[in-house]
């Protein structure tokens, strides 16, 4: 009980702060912990992932938003392309055989964490608003488009292109970029994770619980924490976060 109970915490930890900085799916972090140390199925563990990514991007969301971090009309664009498109890729997916990319997510959080650090986001808000209405609904059907079928295809990574994209190519300020990544999780893990419980059956109870409340806890704080930060502090704060957070999953993957 006492070995459940400090694992869930960790990766609990580990995910509500990649969520609250950076939008990044608690299934990167929570996943590869509860297959190593507790032993779990993976399709049981991806399942509590994703149900923990659900009010952790929530209540992520809803700090962002609270403080006008957040883009809703253009995040409903991008996201119902994610959805669409995720479909699309986890079909092409099932035509290529032996078709493995476990460690893409791995990797992209500590190159982007170390992006943040040696180039961070400065883009402002007054700069996000002179791009036309019409452009940005485009651009962010074409990247949930790109998103979603990466995602379906590789199984790994929306959170953290999610940022990636929104940043680099829609221009979005780095908070809004967040509270908008974590926006749209919300609803992309809700759907990941109703499905894993259909076809899987109930998750263990007791692990499912500790998950959900200390990814809730963690990203709260550090939702919190990144509104009230200045646009230089977040994207350090971030960057360290997704760096360590990358080196620390990449040492789990290994133990395995």
């Amino acid at each position: 009980m006492l070995r459940t109970l400090l694992v869930c915490f960790l990766a609990g930890a580990g995910a509500g702060l990649g969520t609250g900085f950076a939008g990044m799916s608690a299934a990167a972090v929570i996943s590869p912990m509860l297959i190593t140390f507790l032993d779990m199925p993976a399709y049981e563990a991806v399942g509590i992932a994703l149900a923990s990514d659900v009010l952790a991007s929530a209540v992520s969301a809803y700090t962002y938003g609270r403080n006008k971090n957040l883009d809703i009309r253009n995040g409903l664009v991008m996201m119902a392309a994610v959805l669409l498109f995720t479909l699309v890729g986890s079909w092409a997916a099932s035509k290529v055989p032996n078709t493995t990319m476990g460690s893409f997510s791995v990797f992209m959080t500590m190159l982007l964490g170390i992006k943040f650090i040696v180039r961070p986001v400065m883009t402002t808000k007054e700069a996000m608003a002179s791009a036309s209405t019409r452009k940005r609904v485009v651009q962010s059907a074409l990247c949930g488009t790109g998103v979603g079928f990466i995602c379906g295809f590789v199984g790994a990574g929306g959170g953290m292109m999610m940022l990636l994209l929104l940043t680099s190519v829609l221009g979005y300020e780095l908070k809004t970029a967040v509270g908008t990544s974590v926006f749209i999780m919300t609803f992309t893990a809700l759907t990941g994770a109703a499905s894993h419980f259909a076809i899987g059956g109930a998750p263990d109870p007791w692990c499912l619980v500790l998950c959900v409340a200390f990814t809730l806890l963690w990203a709260r704080i550090a939702a919190l924490f990144a509104n009230r930060a200045s646009a230089k502090t977040l994207n350090r704060a971030t960057g360290v976060v997704l760096t360590a957070l990358g080196v620390a999953i990449l040492s789990v993957k290994l133990i395995r």
